[in-house]
């Protein structure tokens, strides 16, 4: 759910380097190794690995001796020349291999044929304007636009296509004034976390001189007045660490228009629990910033609030200790709405009296069986969102918390938005499912009435697919639902067709139904596509999650080992004729079922990948994760951690699937240095005939603010990689 007031940067999944907690720092001093890698024949043209240095580096701990040969490619590749040698060397082997296979070209341009449609973003409303994002089709960015009421005439207020030539700077969260002069919006430079703000006055279109840097995961919320905004960021890093060291010491901060950054005030600081995270929302009165803490990736959070009319104020902690979720709803004079897991794992409505927060929580809508994913207060209604078996049921309550009524969504898919303000019944939401792409509706939540703001011209028919939902069973009994969608001449035949299953299994993040250009070019072609939804995501809740992280990690990995054999079991793909796909988490749950069960597959796509599992928490925000995988410095987990590490249990003499690592040589979520080791540990070993390459895309972070023509090249590369491993013929179209 979104909200009119606020935007949120989640951190998600994140990755850094201080120094090593054990052994040797100075990988030049070690004995080096030049290990030479003799020409394979494969099915196509031959293959040499470029040559990749190994140390000779073993560290003990725990009393377990742990090889890492391959640590000096965890250097920053901005700076490090033996690096920046190794990315050219193997992107030069990679593209030469991809380039021969057959119909990648064919399936190059289908792709940017479907993704070639006009389609927006949800609209916010802030006074009489309404600002939105639309793409014409292949634009590497969507340019924003604003229009002077509903029927007004749109402009466009900023490009990013414009910030630079490559078109690998986007804009990233944006958030216009309550009373719509002003637009506050960040810059994302070549995939990095970091933001830099920026404002633009809306009459005029002109941005302003106000420049704010060393944003990272931070919450933005204009005060009531408009006159500035709230924000979070961190100390600038120490030269050269930008993009590697750690983060920690979040604050925030507010800004007044007009003014440098040297002016804005300090807001809220721990400076003694600099592992705190926080984020500040003001309510729609103005009256109050809800100030929200968070120490790692887990929905924990300790809610407080400080009154923004008195400038003697101090935070008012409502909640104490970091157990469960608070998510802030709204308000109504003194009385507080909050999304909360106490007592309710799959979440439940409560308010809080903000003169009295020591008073019990009151209920106002209770636990159910479905997943309560979001509230947000429109007029004088709450939208309630909740997740059944992976779809979207949305409902609109009372403040009392009595049902008045179902938003009508048109089929079996996803929705978000449902942003607005107290006292306008008016909100926006996007729909969307495996074959229909987002259509954007207008909502009034107190009569009820539904109209389309925006539906894309499809190049393709919905009706040709099938879409089911199965459940299967895993290793130890637990049923798992999963998303199998393919043609329905395909479903017919029963005959058994090339799979691509993807998976995540982690963060307490939900797999719903979502429409991707790239995967119905794999559809169309009679391929099949299958989504696990694995434990450890947030399909059923806390307890889904909580069974799929830490000590129980493994049910990730024997959920989405059982998806596959399911998926062959059933006649929906033959042996030879699966692939596996899975990004950042995921791709650690890929590289670690490839170690698993190897025999299973004929291809796996593990991008930004998660790959090292002893030194994940050195690098920029890993330290996070330790709330899903564990501390490496712990005993018990350490011992966890490397059972299913991907880089530390690579079987030497097992017949692998054919492999195509990828990432980008400026992640700074998931550096890039895990898939290094890993594609380096990968060509060293005997694993058989069948490539392990590794792509490595230039000018690109994590995923986010990626332009759309290197989209469309990388899944082009990438799905014509899996469809040659299993045996899918690519056609033109």
């Amino acid at each position: 759910m979104s909200f009119a007031k606020s935007v949120l940067s989640a951190v998600g999944l994140l990755l850094a380097s201080a120094g090593p907690a054990w052994g040797k720092d100075d990988d030049a001093a070690l004995p080096v190794a030049v290990h030479e890698r003799a020409e394979i024949v494969l099915d196509g043209p031959s293959l040499s690995y470029p040559q990749t240095r190994r140390l000779d580096l073993v560290e003990t701990k725990f009393g377990v001796a742990v090889a890492d040969p391959y640590r000096w490619l965890e250097n920053d590749v901005r700076g490090d020349k033996d690096v920046q040698a190794w990315v050219a060397a193997e992107n030069d082997a990679t593209f030469a291999y991809l380039k021969t296979l057959p119909g990648r070209d064919a399936l190059r341009d289908r792709m940017a044929k479907l993704t070639n449609f006009e389609r927006y973003g949800t609209p916010r409303k802030a006074g009489s304007r309404y600002f939105y994002t639309r793409n014409s089709g292949l634009q590497n960015q969507s340019p924003l636009y604003v229009r002077e009421g509903l029927q007004g005439e749109e402009r466009k207020l900023l490009d990013p296509n414009s910030f630079a030539q490559d078109g690998a700077t986007a804009l990233a969260e944006w958030l216009p004034s309550d009373d719509g002069r002003h637009l506050l919006y960040s810059v994302q430079d070549g995939g990095t976390d970091w933001r830099i703000l920026r404002v633009v006055d809306a009459d005029s279109g002109k941005t302003l001189d106000d420049r704010i840097e060393w944003v990272k995961y931070s919450t933005l919320s204009w005060s009531g007045d408009s006159s500035g905004f709230f924000y979070s960021r961190f100390d600038p890093p120490a030269s050269g660490s930008k993009y590697q060291s750690t983060v920690e010491g979040q604050q925030i901060w507010f800004h007044k228009v007009g003014t440098p950054q040297s002016a804005d005030r300090l807001i809220h600081a721990t400076p003694n629990r600099p592992e705190l995270r926080h984020g500040g929302r003001v309510t729609d009165d103005g009256r109050w910033l809800v100030i929200t803490t968070t120490q790692g990736t887990d929905p924990r959070h300790e809610p407080s609030l400080l009154s923004l009319t008195d400038p003697d104020a101090r935070p008012i902690r409502l909640v104490r200790g970091l157990e469960h979720e608070w998510q802030f709803v709204g308000n109504v004079g003194d009385t507080l709405y909050f999304r909360t897991t106490v007592g309710a794992p799959r979440g439940r409505l409560v308010t809080l009296d903000a003169r009295n927060p020591r008073k019990k929580p009151k209920e106002i809508v209770a636990e159910r069986v479905q997943t309560l994913a979001g509230a947000s207060m429109v007029g004088s209604r709450i939208v309630v969102a909740y997740l059944a078996n992976g779809r979207t049921i949305a409902e609109i309550v009372d403040l009392e918390g009595r049902l008045r009524g179902e938003v009508p969504l048109p089929g079996m898919g996803s929705a978000a938005g449902f942003g607005g303000s107290v006292g306008d019944p008016e909100t926006f939401f996007a729909f969307s499912s495996f074959t229909t792409p987002t259509t954007i509706y207008r909502y009034n939540v107190e009569t009820g009435t539904t109209e389309i703001f925006a539906q894309p011209r499809l190049s393709f028919d919905p009706a040709n697919y099938l879409i089911e939902q199965i459940f299967y069973t895993s290793k130890d009994g637990t049923r798992v639902p999963m998303f199998v969608v393919r043609r329905k001449d395909l479903a017919a035949s029963h005959k058994t067709a090339p799979t691509l299953l993807y998976g995540y299994g982690g963060f307490n993040v939900s797999q719903t139904a979502g429409f991707s250009p790239t995967r119905l070019a794999w559809l169309e072609q009679g391929g099949v596509v299958a989504i696990a939804q694995l434990r450890g995501g947030g399909e059923f809740g806390r307890e889904w999650h909580d069974a799929g992280r830490l000590s129980n990690k493994q049910n990730v990995f024997d959920d989405f080992i059982a998806a596959a054999e399911y998926l062959q079991l059933m006649g929906y793909t033959g042996k030879g004729q699966l692939a596996i796909e899975g990004r950042s988490n995921g791709g650690l749950l890929v590289g670690a079922v490839v170690n698993q069960r190897p025999d299973l597959f004929a291809a796996a796509l593990p991008s930004v990948g998660v790959m090292d599992m002893l030194r994940f928490d050195r690098f920029t925000a890993g330290r996070y994760w330790v709330d899903d995988y564990g501390y490496p410095d712990r005993e018990p987990d350490f011992r966890n951690l490397l059972s299913y590490s991907p880089y530390h249990n690579i079987k030497d003499g097992a017949a692998y699937p054919a492999i195509l690592v990828t990432t980008a040589d400026t992640d700074d979520r998931v550096v890039p240095g895990h898939s290094f080791k890993y594609a380096a540990a990968l060509q060293h070993a005997d694993l058989g005939a069948r490539p392990r390459l590794i792509r490595i895309e230039t000018r690109a972070g994590h995923g986010p603010g990626k332009p759309t023509d290197k989209v469309i090249e990388e899944y082009a590369d990438m799905y014509s990689f899996v469809a040659h491993w299993t045996g899918l013929a690519l056609t033109g179209k």
